[in-house]
């Protein structure tokens, strides 16, 4: 079973942590993640246990106890959840930009910016 470990302090590395899971059942994986720009842990991580009973054990055992002086939240890990879209910036949709776009056929002096085509200078209103 994959446990969830939270609340880690920066200084926790994978050792330290098979070392406290090793004291309640066999542990097959040991990952603390980190992030991908620094390299710095994200202060969570996940074990993975030979089987469920001692995985349960180590939940009861270790949650909320004291890992290199911070009480880590340990619970059953959930599979990650389809977050949607973040938005990025992802590729072209077909629309333009920000609701404009091109200049279209006529190029620039096509009115464009409210005026009505009198071209540079003109006042392209009715008057």
């Amino acid at each position: 079973m994959k446990i969830y470990v939270g609340n880690l302090s920066y200084e926790v590395n994978e050792d330290d942590l098979r070392q406290a899971f090793e004291q309640l059942g066999k542990v097959d994986s040991v990952s603390i993640i980190n992030d991908k720009y620094s390299g710095r842990s994200k202060g969570f991580g996940f074990v993975e246990m030979s089987s469920d009973a001692e995985a349960q054990a180590a939940i009861e055992g270790l949650n909320g106890k004291e890992l290199k002086g911070r009480a880590i939240n340990v619970n059953e890990a959930r599979p990650r959840e389809d977050r949607g879209d973040r938005g990025g910036r992802g590729g072209r949709t077909g629309k333009p930009p920000y609701g404009g776009g091109g200049r279209g056929p006529g190029g620039f002096n096509k009115g464009g910016y409210g005026g009505g085509g009198a071209g540079r200078g003109g006042r392209g209103g009715g008057r």
